[in-house]
Protein backbone atom coordinates (compact mmCIF):
# COMPACT_ATOMS: atom_id res chain seq x y z
CA UNK A 1 0.00 0.00 0.00
CA UNK A 2 1.16 3.74 -0.42
CA UNK A 3 0.05 5.93 1.38
CA UNK A 4 -1.49 9.44 -0.45
CA UNK A 5 0.13 12.87 -0.17
CA UNK A 6 -2.85 13.62 2.20
CA UNK A 7 -2.04 11.28 4.74
CA UNK A 8 1.90 11.98 4.59
CA UNK A 9 1.27 15.64 4.53
CA UNK A 10 -1.06 15.50 7.51
CA UNK A 11 1.29 13.92 9.47
CA UNK A 12 3.74 16.40 8.61
CA UNK A 13 1.71 19.38 9.31
CA UNK A 14 0.79 17.72 12.60
CA UNK A 15 4.47 17.52 13.80
CA UNK A 16 5.18 20.71 12.61
CA UNK A 17 1.80 22.24 15.06
CA UNK A 18 3.90 19.94 17.59
CA UNK A 19 7.50 21.45 17.73
CA UNK A 20 5.31 25.02 17.65
CA UNK A 21 2.93 23.72 20.57
CA UNK A 22 2.40 26.68 22.81
CA UNK A 23 -0.79 29.09 23.41
CA UNK A 24 -0.44 31.01 19.85
CA UNK A 25 -1.51 29.87 16.54
CA UNK A 26 0.65 29.33 14.01
CA UNK A 27 -0.56 31.30 10.62
CA UNK A 28 -0.48 28.62 6.78
CA UNK A 29 2.24 30.82 5.57
CA UNK A 30 4.26 30.32 8.25
CA UNK A 31 2.87 26.33 8.41
CA UNK A 32 3.85 26.06 4.35
CA UNK A 33 7.64 27.36 5.17
CA UNK A 34 8.09 25.25 7.81
CA UNK A 35 6.72 22.24 5.99
CA UNK A 36 6.96 22.64 2.25
CA UNK A 37 3.71 21.82 1.61
CA UNK A 38 1.57 24.68 -0.33
CA UNK A 39 -0.71 26.85 1.99
CA UNK A 40 -3.98 25.80 -0.34
CA UNK A 41 -3.09 22.56 0.56
CA UNK A 42 -2.36 22.68 4.07
CA UNK A 43 -6.02 24.20 4.15
CA UNK A 44 -7.47 21.60 2.22
CA UNK A 45 -5.81 19.36 4.72
CA UNK A 46 -6.67 21.08 7.91
CA UNK A 47 -10.40 20.38 7.24
CA UNK A 48 -10.69 16.84 8.50
CA UNK A 49 -7.88 16.94 10.43
CA UNK A 50 -10.09 19.86 12.44
CA UNK A 51 -13.05 17.53 12.30
CA UNK A 52 -11.48 14.82 13.75
CA UNK A 53 -10.75 16.78 16.82
CA UNK A 54 -7.06 17.10 15.97
CA UNK A 55 -6.38 20.37 14.89
CA UNK A 56 -8.17 23.80 16.30
CA UNK A 57 -8.12 26.71 13.97
CA UNK A 58 -8.51 30.77 15.55
CA UNK A 59 -9.61 33.42 12.98
CA UNK A 60 -7.96 36.91 12.94
CA UNK A 61 -5.10 38.62 11.77
CA UNK A 62 -3.36 36.61 14.83
CA UNK A 63 -5.09 33.66 13.96
CA UNK A 64 -3.84 30.04 12.63
CA UNK A 65 -3.68 26.70 13.67
CA UNK A 66 -2.95 24.66 16.90
CA UNK A 67 -2.89 21.17 17.50
CA UNK A 68 -6.57 20.21 19.72
CA UNK A 69 -4.98 17.51 21.71
CA UNK A 70 -1.24 16.62 22.96
CA UNK A 71 1.45 14.75 20.80
CA UNK A 72 0.83 11.66 22.88
CA UNK A 73 -2.92 11.65 21.74
CA UNK A 74 -2.29 11.81 18.02
CA UNK A 75 -1.35 8.43 16.48
CA UNK A 76 -0.50 7.34 13.54
CA UNK A 77 -3.15 5.07 12.59
CA UNK A 78 -6.14 7.85 13.41
CA UNK A 79 -4.09 10.26 11.24
CA UNK A 80 -4.57 7.87 7.98
CA UNK A 81 -7.72 6.94 9.00
CA UNK A 82 -8.87 10.60 8.91
CA UNK A 83 -7.30 11.07 5.32
CA UNK A 84 -7.38 7.87 3.35
CA UNK A 85 -10.76 6.21 4.66
CA UNK A 86 -9.71 3.27 5.99
CA UNK A 87 -5.69 2.12 6.75
CA UNK A 88 -6.44 -1.30 4.34
CA UNK A 89 -4.66 -2.43 1.55
CA UNK A 90 -7.26 -3.92 -0.48
CA UNK A 91 -10.32 -2.38 -1.51
CA UNK A 92 -12.26 -5.02 -1.41
CA UNK A 93 -12.34 -4.57 2.45
CA UNK A 94 -13.35 -1.51 2.51
CA UNK A 95 -16.46 -2.47 0.74
CA UNK A 96 -17.88 -5.99 -0.19
CA UNK A 97 -19.12 -5.01 -3.29
CA UNK A 98 -16.10 -3.82 -4.35
CA UNK A 99 -14.91 -7.05 -6.03
CA UNK A 100 -17.33 -9.96 -7.06
CA UNK A 101 -14.73 -12.49 -5.79
CA UNK A 102 -15.00 -11.20 -1.96
CA UNK A 103 -16.98 -14.28 -0.75
CA UNK A 104 -14.76 -16.93 -1.98
CA UNK A 105 -11.58 -15.03 -2.67
CA UNK A 106 -8.59 -17.11 -1.01
CA UNK A 107 -6.32 -14.35 -0.66
CA UNK A 108 -8.74 -11.86 0.82
CA UNK A 109 -7.97 -13.22 4.23
CA UNK A 110 -4.24 -12.56 3.56
CA UNK A 111 -5.35 -9.00 3.02
CA UNK A 112 -6.94 -8.34 5.98
CA UNK A 113 -4.65 -10.12 8.17
CA UNK A 114 -1.72 -7.21 6.58
CA UNK A 115 -3.87 -4.51 6.91
CA UNK A 116 -4.87 -4.91 10.88
CA UNK A 117 -1.24 -5.34 11.52
CA UNK A 118 0.01 -2.04 9.55
CA UNK A 119 -3.26 -0.03 11.33
CA UNK A 120 -1.97 -1.74 14.84
CA UNK A 121 1.98 -0.64 14.46
CA UNK A 122 0.28 3.01 12.92
CA UNK A 123 -1.68 2.87 16.24
CA UNK A 124 1.16 2.52 18.54
CA UNK A 125 3.05 5.67 17.00
CA UNK A 126 1.97 8.96 18.61
CA UNK A 127 3.30 12.42 17.29
CA UNK A 128 5.31 12.37 21.17
CA UNK A 129 6.79 9.19 19.67
CA UNK A 130 8.13 10.75 16.24
CA UNK A 131 8.98 13.75 17.52
CA UNK A 132 11.17 12.21 20.26
CA UNK A 133 12.79 9.57 18.20
CA UNK A 134 11.81 6.74 20.82
CA UNK A 135 9.61 5.09 18.57
CA UNK A 136 7.74 1.52 20.35
CA UNK A 137 8.67 -1.86 19.29
CA UNK A 138 12.02 -0.43 17.38
CA UNK A 139 13.41 -2.58 14.58
CA UNK A 140 16.68 -4.33 15.98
Amino acid sequence: MKLSARSRYAARLLLELAVREGDTPVCTADLAKGTGITAPFIEQIIRPLKQAGMVASVRGASGGHMLDRPPSDITLGEIVRTMEGSANIATCLDCDTACERSDDCLTRTAWERASRAMERELDAITLADLLSGDLPGGMD
